[in-house]
Order: C-alpha cells, then sequence, then structure tokens
C-alpha cells in the first residue's frame, strides 16, 4: 500500500512536467519554431487513441474474452491504410475552409448549416460523456488500488461527493484544459502546448506499460514459455486461446473491428488531433505506419498480463481491469506500480484534455453561438472575451457531466464497455462525412435524419438500458420492452436476438443512418449552397488551396466596417494581421473608407470561421454586408428549366473540342515544320563547312605551288598529294552527300539482285586491301561455308561494308590494330559484324553516331574525321533492305558494328 501524500505528490508534480512542456511549446510556437511540425509529434498525439480503456480496460477484457481486445487496435491499423487517400482528404478540406470541429466539418459541408453543425454537436456532447465518465472511473478505481491493496475496497458510492478524487481530478484536469486550450482565439484552433503535451504523454503510458508487461513475464514467470505454459494447465485459463471465448464470436469481432474503424477517425477527440492540429498533410504518410508499430507495441503484453493476473489471482479476487497495478504491488514492486498508475493517469488525461477542448469549441461554435445570434445577443465590441469565456463554462460542464455519469451509470459497465458505447456515438459521424466528400447528391435534410435516426437508436439500445442496468429505470423495459411490446425491448430490438449489445445497437443505428440519409437525399432537393459546397468538398483536390467561397457577395460595406466585425471575435491584433496577410497576397491596398470587394468579404468570412465555425460565420458576415447576396440560386434555376440553354451549352463544347483537336494537328505540324526547317538549316552550314575545308586547302597549296617555282621537286610532290586527297575528300562528300539526298528522297534505283553475300563482302574486303595494309591494321576474316542468299543491291551492301571497314581502320592504333569480319546465318537472317580493338564509343554517342554530320573525335589525333555521313546513309541502306544497323561498345575495348538482313526464303 502506499501512501496518499506520495501518490498526491507525484500525481501534481507530473501535471506540473505536463503544464512546463505545454507551456515551452506555445512559446516556441509563438516565436515561429514549432516543436510539434514533425510526423513523429503527430503521430504520438494520434496515441491519444489509447486511454485508460487501452491501459486498464484491454487487459480486462483479455481475462473475459481473450484476443476479444484485439478488434479495437486492428480497426485502426486497417484505417491507417486508408488514411493516404481519405483522411488527407479531409485535412486538405478542412485547411482550406478553415474547419475548426468535427461539428464544423459536416454544418459546412451540408450547406454552412447551423441545425446540422447544432445536431452533431449534441451527439458529440452526450455520445462523449460515457468515455469521459471511464477516464475518471479509471483514475478513481487506480488510486483507490494502490492505497487499500491488498484488502482493496470500493468505498465510492458511500464517499461524500466533496472527499472523491474523481471529482477533484476532473477539475484539475479542466484547469489544465482552460489554461492551455482556451488561452487565446486561434482563426486555426490549432492548440500546439496542447499537442506536444499529448505526445508526451502517449511516450509515458508506453513505457509504463512494456515495463509492467515485461516485469510480468520475466520477474514474476521465468519467461514467455513459463507462463504460456502454466496458463495451459488451467482450463479456465486456456480457454482464452480460442476464438470461443469472445461473447458473440464472429459477429462481435467484426462489428467491433468496425467500430474501431470509424472511431479512430471520427471521435471528436481523434478529429482534432487528426485534422484540425495537423500541421503537414505529408505527415500522414509517415503516421500511417508508425501508428499501427505504436499500436503493437502497447498491446505486446496485454494477454500475458491478464493470464498472469488469472494464474494469480484465481476466482476473481481481484478486478482483472486493475491487474496492471496488482501485480506488481504483489512482489512489492511499489515504484513500479507507482509508474503504472502515472501511465494510466497519462492515458486518462490525455483523452479527457483533447476530448473537451474539441467538445467545448462545438459547443461555443454549434450551440451558444448560433443562438446568441438568432436572439441578436451579441452587442459587445470585442468578442473575443465572451468566446473564451463560453468554451471555459464548456470544458468544466462537460467535465462535471462526466462525473455525474460516473456516479449514475459507471459502476454499472466494465471500462472497454462504457467505451464501446462511446465508440457507437462516434460511429453516427461516419455516413454524413464519408459519403459526404464522396457523393455529391448527399443532402442537408438527409444528413439531419440520418443522424437524428441514428443517435435515438443508439440511445434506445445502449444509453437507456445502462440506467435501467443502474436502478434509474425498472427491470421490466430491459426484459419487457417499452410499454410492454417485447419487439421494443433494447437488445432484442424488433425480435433480432442473434447478437451481442454493442453488435445490435451497432447494427441497427448504422442501418437507420445510412438509410435515411441516402433515402432522404435522394427525394429531397438541394439548395444552392448546398450543392456549391458539395462540389467543393468532393472535389477538393481539383480546387487551389484557396478556393473562393460559394456565395457571390455584391457588398458596399466599406472595409473598415468588415475589418471591424472580424476584430470583434478574433481581436484587434489578429485582424490587422489577417488583413496584412490578405492585402500582401493580393497586392493590393486597403484603405479603410474603400469599398470591401466581395474576395476579401470572402477572405474575411473563412478567417471568422476559424473562430466561430462556418455557420455562425456566415450568419454573422450576412448582418454587417450591406449589399446584397447575388442569387445564384435564381441563376441555376434558370439554367435548370431552360434546356435550349444546356443543349446550346453541349454544343459549343463539342465544337470546343474538334477545335482544340484541330488545334493540336496544326500545332504539331507546324513544329514538325521548324524541325525541317532547322534540319535544313544544319544540313546547309554543315555541308558548307565541309566543302569549304578541302577547298581552301587545294587553294592554298595551289596558290603555293603557282608563287614558287623553284621549289625542291620532293615538296613539289609532297604538296600535290595533298591537293590530290583533298581533291579525293571533296568528291568523297560530294558522293555521298548526292547518295544521301538521292535515298531520302526516294529517287535512287535500286538494282535488287539474288546474291550470296560473301561475295559481296570479299569484294569490299579487296577493295580496303591497300587502305589496311597502309594502315599497319591486321584484317581477319570470319565466313561461313554455307551460301547466304540475299537479295540486294549488291554495289550498295558492298558500300556499306566498305564504310565500317575504313571507320574501323580509322579508329585502330596503327600496327597494334585488328579488325575482325564475320559473316553467318542465323534464323532466317544473314548477319555481318566488323569489329575492332580500336578506343570504343561512349554509350551516350552509340545511337548519335547514325545521325548526319554526328563525328565522333580520332583517338589519334583528337579531332573528328570524315564527314559524319557515312553511317546514316549505311542506316539507310540497310533499312531499305529490311535490315537493321546497330553498335554494341565499350570505351577502350573497340567496337563491334552489326546489320542483318532477311534471307532468300529458300535459302
Amino acid at each position: 500500500m502506499l501512501s496518499g501524500w506520495l501518490m498526491l505528490l507525484i500525481a501534481f508534480a507530473y501535471l506540473g512536467l505536463l503544464f512546463a512542456i505545454a507551456f515551452y511549446a506555445d512559446m516556441r510556437s509563438d516565436a515561429g519554431r514549432s516543436i510539434i511540425s514533425n510526423p513523429y509529434i503527430y503521430t504520438l498525439s494520434i496515441a491519444v487513441y489509447c486511454t485508460a480503456w487501452t491501459f486498464y480496460g484491454s487487459v480486462g477484457r483479455a481475462a473475459g474474452s481473450g484476443v476479444g481486445f484485439l478488434p479495437i487496435y486492428l480497426g485502426p491499423t486497417l484505417m491507417a491504410c486508408l488514411w493516404w487517400f481519405v483522411l488527407r482528404k479531409i485535412v486538405r478540406i478542412s485547411k482550406v475552409h478553415r474547419i475548426t470541429s468535427i461539428a464544423d466539418f459536416i454544418g459546412s459541408r451540408y450547406g454552412k448549416s447551423a441545425l446540422v453543425g447544432g445536431v452533431v454537436t449534441v451527439i458529440a456532447v452526450v455520445g462523449i460523456m460515457p468515455y469521459i465518465s471511464l477516464q475518471l472511473k479509471a483514475i478513481a478505481v487506480s488510486s483507490n488500488v494502490l492505497l487499500t491493496y491488498p484488502q482493496i475496497a470500493d468505498n465510492a458510492a458511500t464517499r461524500a461527493f466533496y472527499a472523491d478524487t474523481a471529482l477533484y481530478v476532473a477539475l484539475a484536469l479542466a484547469a489544465f484544459t482552460i489554461l492551455f486550450g482556451t488561452r487565446h482565439i486561434d482563426t486555426t484552433e490549432r492548440h500546439e502546448g496542447m499537442v506536444a503535451a499529448i505526445a508526451f504523454e502517449s511516450l509515458i503510458k508506453l513505457i509504463a506499460f512494456l515495463a509492467v508487461g515485461l516485469f510480468v513475464v520475466f520477474v514474476l514467470f521465468s519467461g514467455p514459455g513459463d507462463l504460456f505454459a502454466k496458463a495451459a494447465a488451467v482450463p479456465e485459463v486456456a480457454r482464452l486461446f480460442s476464438f470461443d471465448a469472445m461473447p458473440g464470436s464472429y459477429a462481435s469481432w467484426l462489428s467491433l473491428t468496425f467500430l474501431a474503424m470509424m472511431a479512430i477517425m471520427f471521435l471528436p477527440r481523434q478529429f482534432q488531433v487528426l485534422v484540425v492540429e495537423n500541421v503537414n498533410e505529408t505527415h500522414i504518410r509517415k503516421a500511417s505506419w508508425l501508428f499501427p508499430l505504436y499500436l503493437l507495441l502497447i498491446n505486446l503484453f496485454v494477454l500475458p498480463i491478464a493470464i498472469a493476473g488469472l494464474i494469480l489471482f484465481p476466482q476473481g479476487s481481484i478486478d482483472p481491469d486493475t491487474f496492471v497495478l496488482t501485480l506488481p504491488m504483489t512482489e512489492s514492486a511499489e515504484f513500479l506500480a507507482l509508474f503504472a498508475f502515472i501511465g494510466g493517469l497519462s492515458a486518462a488525461t490525455g483523452m479527457v484534455i483533447v476530448a473537451t477542448i474539441a467538445i467545448s469549441t462545438m459547443v461555443c461554435n454549434d450551440l451558444v453561438i448560433p443562438f446568441l445570434l438568432r436572439m441578436r445577443l451579441l452587442h459587445r465590441e470585442d468578442m473575443s472575451g465572451l468566446l473564451l469565456a463560453i468554451r471555459r463554462g464548456a470544458i468544466i460542464a462537460i467535465l462535471l457531466l462526466g462525473y455525474l455519469y460516473f456516479q449514475l451509470i459507471g459502476e454499472s459497465y466494465a471500462l472497454v464497455t462504457i467505451g464501446l458505447v462511446s465508440f457507437a456515438a462516434a460511429a453516427q459521424f461516419a455516413p454524413p462525412i464519408l459519403i459526404g466528400i464522396y457523393w455529391k447528391g448527399a443532402s442537408r435534410l438527409g444528413a439531419v435524419a440520418g443522424l437524428l435516426g441514428g443517435f435515438l437508436v443508439w440511445a434506445y439500445t445502449l444509453v437507456i438500458p445502462g440506467f435501467a442496468l443502474s436502478g434509474w429505470l425498472p427491470q421490466t423495459f430491459l426484459e419487457e420492452g417499452l410499454f410492454g411490446w417485447s419487439w421494443l425491448r433494447p437488445y432484442q430490438l424488433l425480435g433480432l436476438d442473434l447478437f451481442d449489445p454493442i453488435t445490435h445497437a451497432v447494427f441497427w443505428s448504422m442501418l437507420v443512418n445510412v438509410g435515411l440519409l441516402v433515402g432522404v437525399s435522394l427525394f429531397a432537393n438541394q439548395s444552392a449552397i448546398e450543392r456549391i459546397q458539395a462540389t467543393l468538398f468532393v472535389d477538393v483536390f481539383r480546387q487551389g488551396s484557396q478556393t473562393r467561397d460559394s456565395r457571390i457577395w455584391e457588398s458596399t460595406s466599406s472595409v473598415s466596417e468588415i475589418r471591424e466585425i472580424l476584430a470583434r471575435f478574433i481581436g484587434v491584433e489578429q485582424a490587422a494581421k489577417a488583413f496584412q496577410e490578405f492585402a500582401l497576397v493580393e497586392g493590393q491596398s486597403l484603405k479603410d473608407e474603400a469599398p470591401a470587394e466581395s474576395g476579401l468579404v470572402e477572405y474575411a468570412e473563412r478567417q471568422l470561421a476559424g473562430a466561430i465555425g462556418a455557420a455562425s460565420a456566415r450568419v454573422m458576415m450576412g448582418t454587417v454586408v450591406k449589399g446584397e447576396e447575388l442569387s445564384i440560386e435564381g441563376v441555376m434555376k434558370i439554367l435548370d428549366e431552360t434546356s435550349q440553354v444546356l443543349e446550346y451549352s453541349r454544343q459549343l463544347e463539342q465544337k470546343s473540342q474538334e477545335l482544340e483537336a484541330a488545334t493540336g494537328k496544326l500545332k504539331a505540324a507546324n513544329e514538325r515544320l521548324k524541325e525541317l526547317d532547322r534540319l535544313k538549316d544544319d544540313f546547309v552550314s554543315t555541308v558548307s563547312h565541309e566543302l569549304r575545308t578541302p577547298l581552301t586547302s587545294i587553294r592554298a597549296f595551289s596558290e603555293i605551288l603557282r608563287d614558287s617555282p623553284e621549289m625542291p621537286t620532293t615538296q613539289r610532290q609532297e604538296f600535290l598529294d595533298i591537293i590530290v586527297k583533298e581533291n579525293e575528300r571533296l568528291t568523297r562528300l560530294i558522293n555521298e552527300v548526292l547518295d544521301l539526298a538521292k535515298i531520302e528522297s526516294e529517287s535512287v534505283e535500286w538494282e535488287m539482285q539474288s546474291t550470296d553475300l560473301r561475295e559481296a563482302i570479299e569484294e569490299a574486303l579487296v577493295a580496303t586491301q591497300q587502305l589496311v595494309a597502309e594502315s599497319g591494321t591486321v584484317l581477319y576474316k570470319d565466313m561461313t561455308n554455307q551460301a547466304v542468299q540475299v537479295t540486294v543491291d549488291k554495289d550498295r551492301l558492298i558500300q556499306v561494308v566498305i564504310n565500317l571497314i575504313s571507320n574501323a581502320v580509322k579508329f585502330c592504333d596503327g600496327d597494334r590494330g585488328r579488325i575482325w569480319v564475320r559473316v553467318y546465318a542465323r534464323n532466317g537472317m544473314a548477319n555481318v559484324e566488323v569489329s575492332d580493338n580500336g578506343c570504343g564509343i561512349a554509350p551516350a554517342e552509340q545511337e548519335r553516331i547514325f545521325e548526319k554530320f554526328h563525328q565522333v573525335s580520332d583517338v589519334q589525333e583528337g579531332k573528328p574525321r570524315g564527314s559524319g555521313l557515312g553511317l546514316p546513309i549505311c542506316r539507310k541502306i540497310v533499312e531499305h533492305h529490311g535490315g537493321r544497323i546497330w553498335v554494341e561498345s565499350e570505351l577502350d575495348k573497340g567496337s563491334v558494328f552489326k546489320f542483318v538482313l532477311p534471307m532468300e526464303a529458300n535459302a
């Protein structure tokens, strides 16, 4: 047993540490250096999902149903796989429209409806009460265990309320939430201090639970093998290893998995951390695998702890929900038990803080402010103080209501069952959100009908039975049904008795919710603003990050009036900053007396929506804008009724598409003409250069010979040889240009004849024999003994081989040069290879060398040789004969030029 003063001291010290972390995070945020802008803090904040239910209740559920605790964590893991597609869309919508809560999101989707937002808020407030009572119950029970062990006695029922630990915990949590959740009005409704504190709490509860798990497995027992061996020897414990231990079996498993999938997204606190507090939507990608990893770690020892508790505390002597605390106490590990208590405290406080902040925002923006606007009671110059007071009062009221639920009903349920009641309530938000962001036809009336229908079924099948179990209602309500009608029994509605109470409630509430949402929407007419908001939400990724508002204002109000209304709710300083940002982005100065343009009005409405919600902002801006809102609804009605206009528009669109296609073709043709013109210019330029070089050389040496009659005979002969070579070069270039021009213009007369390819190769070798001998290169030939019959222009084919051998000689290194010529037949194709051991060709050049005038530098002289037309001509000739030519080469390892030609059919 631990002393009360020590527990109290450590608990308050821990809360003080949370204060310090939150305060530091807020300071860094105010200085523009956020500490939460990373995916790891984001993931840890999402782990607020793991509440006292996880820390205590999962062990209790595992002790009764074995692996029955897993669906609560399997659901979020499955949903995390869809986050990049679903959650990212919700986050993008929320940032564009400055969404402040889940009620604001649903209300904004359905035409910025205050009614929809109010219904969601009521459901959230009622639905969250069981969950808050769960946390208060967990703290009260855990503190009682540590204070009274081993004589555990729960005297909560007889204790006066002013001596109840849970009451003071609720008040302390209210103080913390007020200090760091409602310090000021923020148009983004982000709370960096709170997020940092929650992330730290997630780390503490994980470490604490793992510490208890390791203690149980390796201190109380001799490892996992010893633990499970002893469990198998006890029949009552061994049954936990099968699905049969789960109440409701597979139906229960599936329903709990579904509930958990919806809860991780649509519990108000989860929506707050996942969506509202999101700093960067790219963090979702990493969180989608980090969060399942966190769930795996924190649930690793749930079943071992439950099994150990059942072995050491047989016959239900200790409540399984408290095994995490009582198992360390059996070995007098009081400080480990105290650390576990702090972990449970972290799990409970994290949930309560985030949930109350989210709910208080909803109560303020979607219940109180719309009521005050309707009653015309908002006359103060500065409304920011009133908004803060409303939210702070809501926080205190919510926690006290949670405490009241704990006192009235909480003792009737185990921790897990209380949590599942709230999960089922949060699941009611799934249809209007998921259907609403993918189906434009979902209407406001459909959403209201679905939410109200699902909520009423949830309350009738889960909440009201709790009052009966607690003695506040007669037991006949459960056994006989309302008014004694058996078909209205809450646990067997309409005679359905196949499921456990949770599965039964989920089935009926979701059936009614989805059915009414879809059914009413199919028959209800949407207003103009509903249709526009539906388009903005469904097609958010097609819109820019600053989507225009769904209404168009024709305003005669001044800039100063718009500034004043914004300052009333978010403060003068925040309003001035917002206007400066707008002026900077739009590149215009905002003079107070100038009329407010529609863009400014829309921007101000979005800023106001961040403080008081979209529905209230819409009403508030309507009171200050003196002009009239243009009737989009009227325009749309006219268009709907004028079928001729629609048909004309369709025809215009069709003509426009045809015109675009024709324009595309003309553009492509124009680009081709430009390319041909460029190629012509390049051709003329290159040919001019290539012709000028030998002509200049011939002219220069001819002038020298003319002006030097007394030149020695040997030198004269040398100059004459140069003139002859340059003349041959000039002739060869002209012939190559003419050949290429004829081939490209298809004016060549091809003399096709059946030829043995080996004979053509032999003639090419004879023609290049002198060239090879003068270079000092050695040439080897390897030709098949079988005839290789092809139908070709023999002279053109010889030209190809001569060109390839000449290139090989050119790039070989003198006396060390080697050339191989191979001829063979394979798979009906004649193959010719000309390889050398020269300098090789770089990979980037191997395709370009077949382009006109592209030259490769000589390895010996370091400059290009030849005209750059030989290989393009070779390719044209080979391709004309139905063949293909290419090169395989590595630098410093030589090159292999290959070409293939189709053989004659009877060859």
